[in-house]
């Protein structure tokens, strides 16, 4: 039974991918992550001993913290921020108890280097529709929570990844775009290594949508229907992502927790 400071590896797990998601800070030393260099979704890393400078951008939210196996660094790292008002709590087991439980693991060297900010930056064509709404959610949800999306002329994504030390994704060209017949998110799954089984079902009706196969998946014409709309409904692409969100959002929550549910009312007589 955990603390009520604490937090189980199957409790996080359900919050991953969420909204409700909280600020996820790998604390373990530089030696024990040389040896197991991965990350939970959406974690950073920071010095155990400098942990109390985070607290004033840390306030109001939740917080997860974690070392090797959830022991006194993280548990002294998690008391620091609650002494500064933080809600703070440990990952009871840590990195190993996550690990061996079989929960998806971020490769460190598969994420865009972070800028001064302290978040990545991406950038991609203008005017959203499918693949560059479902890859920010995805980036936002599982690999940083602080990513900042560029949407420029088509013509100037090289240009503008280039002169803003940005990341390009879904153009022809660049490392994060189409490979074969999978479209941007497919290859985003393969190279941060979460090809769970909701985010693999998900990803069925992302590229059924994006590559106009709806056969892929029933759903693949309601997502080209919705993202069609959204993209007539906003003229700024930033507000486009953040009403995306929810979309991808409900989606994933389908995915992972509703794929099998149907809905049938009202419901056929049974009188003779």
């Amino acid at each position: 039974m955990p603390s009520p400071n604490e937090i189980t590896v199957a409790q996080l797990s359900r919050l991953i991918g969420t909204p409700a998601a909280p600020v996820v800070i790998d604390v373990r030393i530089d030696e024990d992550f040389a040896e197991d260099p991965d990350l939970i979704p959406t974690a950073f890393r920071h010095p155990h001993r400098d942990i109390a400078a985070l607290a004033p951008q840390l306030a109001g939210r939740r917080v997860v913290v974690y070392c090797q196996q959830g022991k006194k660094i993280s548990q002294g790292a998690m008391a620091l921020l609650r002494n500064h008002r933080v809600n703070a709590e440990a990952l009871v087991g840590g990195h190993f108890a996550w690990r061996d439980a079989g929960e998806p693991l971020l490769p460190a060297d598969s994420i865009p280097r972070q800028q001064a900010s302290g978040r990545s930056v991406w950038v991609t064509r203008h005017r959203p529709k499918i693949d560059r709404v479902a890859c920010p959610w995805l980036i936002r949800r599982f690999v940083d929570a602080s990513a900042q999306f560029l949407f420029v002329a088509p013509a100037e994504v090289v240009g503008v990844a280039e002169k803003f030390d940005a990341t390009p994704f879904d153009i022809e060209g660049v490392f994060w775009s189409h490979r074969g017949d999978h479209c941007t998110f497919d290859t985003m799954l393969e190279e941060f290594r979460l090809e769970t089984d909701a985010l693999l079902k998900l990803s069925s009706v992302v590229r059924g949508a994006d590559t106009d196969r709806h056969e892929l998946a029933p759903q693949s014409a309601g997502l080209l229907a919705v993202s069609l709309g959204l993209s007539r409904m906003y003229r700024d692409d930033l507000e486009q992502i953040e009403a995306g969100m929810l979309v991808y959002d409900a989606f994933y929550r389908w995915a992972r927790d509703a794929g099998d549910e149907t809905h049938d009312w009202p419901q056929p007589s049974t009188r003779v």
